[in-house]
C-alpha cells in the first residue's frame, strides 16, 4: 500500500479511484486507515466475498491472500487483473499508470 500511497495524486489525476479490499474487519480496518493516513478507500472484506468476485488466490501457507490487482473501468468491466504469487509480486505503479492512461484514451463502451 505505500507504493499506491506514494503515487495516489499521479492516480488520482486519471480519474482513478484507488479501492484496497482487505481481509480485516471494520473495526481494525478503519483503525488501521486511521493510523496510517491512507489517501484511498478501504474495503473491510472479512468474509471474502470481493475476493471470491475477483478470483484472489488464498495461500494458507503463506498466510492469507495473495495481491491481486484489478483496473475496472468506468462501465464495470475489469480491464487488467494481476494475481500475483507472493506478496512482493505486484505491478510497479508506472505500469498501472501507464494502463490507465491507454484505457483512457480508448472509446468509451458508455
Amino acid at each position: 500500500m505505500a507504493q499506491l500511497r506514494q503515487d495516489a495524486p499521479q492516480f488520482a489525476a486519471r480519474a482513478t479511484a484507488i479501492v484496497v479490499a482487505g481481509p480485516d474487519d471494520a473495526r481494525a480496518f478503519a483503525e488501521y486507515w486511521r493510523t496510517h493516513d491512507l489517501p484511498f478507500i478501504g474495503l473491510p472484506d472479512p468474509t471474502a466475498s470481493v475476493l471470491k468476485l475477483y478470483g484472489q488466490e488464498v495461500n494458507l501457507f503463506r498466510l492469507g491472500r495473495m495481491p491481486a490487482q484489478v483496473i475496472v473501468d468506468r462501465a464495470g468491466v475489469a480491464r487488467f487483473v494481476h494475481y500475483g504469487h507472493a506478496m512482493s509480486d505486484i505491478p510497479a505503479n508506472a505500469e498501472l499508470l501507464a494502463l490507465l492512461a491507454e484505457i483512457n484514451r480508448a472509446p468509451s463502451a458508455e
